[in-house]
């Protein structure tokens, strides 16, 4: 079987080999525990340790601010249940964005059911949110803003330092959901003002199962998992071939940030020049990652797009909304209705895509929406 051509950096990332080769020396040969106190343990905890540093230095933090967990779910999870729970909590309200992931939403509507209140503020139709509108949202109840870094369905890059400075105006701590954003955009939680930030490790060539946690130093947070004390409160064995691969995928993001960036540019606009039909690109187009592209075509009339590509493998929202079977709420959120929603295409590339697909691939969609459009008529 031929494989289509992988347009679905979005979803997950292929592992770079840079990280597999590091990687692999401890799950055979290092297999100490890095909690126990002889050599195999010592090893294993040099290890970790070292990845903790690069992935500190990534963002501008200290080393002892960084806890590692099985990925950005999981962080997520632990900086909004964490702190809405914290014995000295008394602000009850979390206010968040209305494109945000499924695991930022889910996990906000649960801390509702059980005592907290949650304000959803909506975005423009290019994605992006109005600080003013932010800012009238907000009050002294405030506990926590959370907002995503990198959009992972339509790639806009929001105002985080904005947001902060709100944030922080009223006394409300600012979590950034930064699942798309790391190791692909310059982040310093110091100048950017974050206090909370979730990581995973599989957006940007690194292994899957592998995420990382920031904390500002004194932010209490309630532990998730209760066990030996792990982590700072995030309890369990550390997996530390998975950590050596997150801090890799770390190192070789630094070396490669400007050269990635510049690669998956040059891709975007070639495939859109590569189009030549009448098409929507959905969300900013400035203000955005752009190895994410979210596109419609008029011409379809809302019909599906994505079963008709056999040759790329893309997606037309998140991997999760995929599941449901429901339409993207990020694109109900910019104003489409839900046919059109349910017919976008989202399409990733990055590190690994070769010119010559994207070529292939725009070509493809050229010549398929003729068809449908020529079909329609």
């Amino acid at each position: 079987m031929t494989h289509p051509i992988y347009l679905d950096y979005g979803a997950t990332t292929p592992l770079d080999p840079q990280v597999a080769a590091a990687m692999a020396p401890w799950g055979v040969d290092h297999y100490g525990n890095p909690h126990s106190a002889h050599l195999w343990g010592y090893e294993a905890k040099a290890a970790v340790e070292t990845a903790r540093a690069g992935v500190a230095r990534l963002l501008n933090a200290p080393p002892e601010t960084i806890a590692f967990t099985s990925g950005a779910t999981e962080s997520v999870n632990w900086a909004l249940k964490g702190l809405l729970m914290a014995p000295n909590q008394t602000r009850r309200r979390i206010v968040t964005l209305a494109t945000e992931h499924s695991c930022v939403l889910e996990t906000c509507e649960y801390l509702a059911t059980i005592g907290a209140q949650l304000t959803i503020v909506p975005v423009r139709d290019n994605g992006l949110v109005n600080i003013e509108d932010l800012t009238r949202a907000l009050g002294e109840d405030v506990a926590l803003i959370s907002a995503m870094l990198v959009n992972n369905e339509i790639g806009v890059i929001q105002p985080i330092a904005e947001i902060a400075k709100a944030a922080h105006a009223i006394g409300a701590i600012m979590h950034v959901d930064a699942a798309q954003g790391f190791g692909k955009i310059p982040i310093d939680v110091e100048a950017m003002q974050i206090d909370l930030l979730s990581l995973t490790a599989h957006k940007v060539h690194g292994p899957k199962g592998i995420g990382a946690l920031y904390r500002r130093p004194f932010t209490v947070l309630t532990p998730l998992l209760h066990g030996g004390g792990q982590e700072d409160g995030r309890s369990g064995t550390l997996p530390t071939a998975l950590i050596v691969g997150l801090g890799e995928t770390a190192k070789i993001a630094a070396q490669r940030m400007t050269q990635d960036h510049a690669h998956a540019l040059t891709l975007r606009n070639q495939l859109l020049n590569g189009l030549k039909i009448p098409h929507k690109i959905h969300g900013d187009l400035e203000a955005r990652w752009p190895g994410n592209l979210n596109l419609g075509f008029p011409s379809l009339a809302g019909r599906p797009i994505l079963p008709l590509l056999p040759k790329i493998a893309a997606s037309s929202g998140s991997a999760c909304s995929q599941l449901t079977g429901r339409p993207s709420h990020v694109l109900t959120a910019l104003g489409l209705g839900d046919t059109e929603a349910k017919s976008a295409l989202r399409l990733g590339f990055g590190r690994f895509t070769a010119t010559s697909e994207v070529d292939i691939a725009a070509q493809h969609i050229h010549d398929v929406v003729m068809k449908m459009t020529d079909a329609q008529d």
